[in-house]
């Protein structure tokens, strides 16, 4: 799979950009909305520093298996965190606990 990455280029960075753009989404984003040309200008430097790192992908590090790997515990969080707070809610509903 890593060769077949590093010979397709244009795959390699537009996964890359998608596994960015997500950690930084789902991760770094502040909570109030940024201005348009701030906005803008992240994804621009998103953009760049995908690039930097197809140049890695394409001399065989595992970029694009690393941010899977990211992406899966993220999404792992994601999963106890609801099942978290579903269990809070179960315990603080009315008649919860009584027998």
């Amino acid at each position: 799979m890593q060769h077949w990455l590093s010979e397709h280029a244009l795959v390699s960075y537009i996964l890359i950009l998608a596994g960015v753009i997500y950690i930084f989404n789902k991760v770094f984003r502040p909570q109030q909305r940024l201005p348009i040309l701030k906005e803008i200008l992240v994804y621009v430097i998103m953009a760049i520093g995908s690039a930097i790192l197809v140049v890695f992908q394409i001399d065989k590090l595992p970029i694009i298996q690393c941010m899977a790997v990211a992406v899966l515990l993220m999404f792992m969080l994601r999963i106890r965190q609801f099942n978290d707070r579903r269990q809070a809610k179960r315990q603080n509903a009315p008649g919860a606990g009584e027998s």
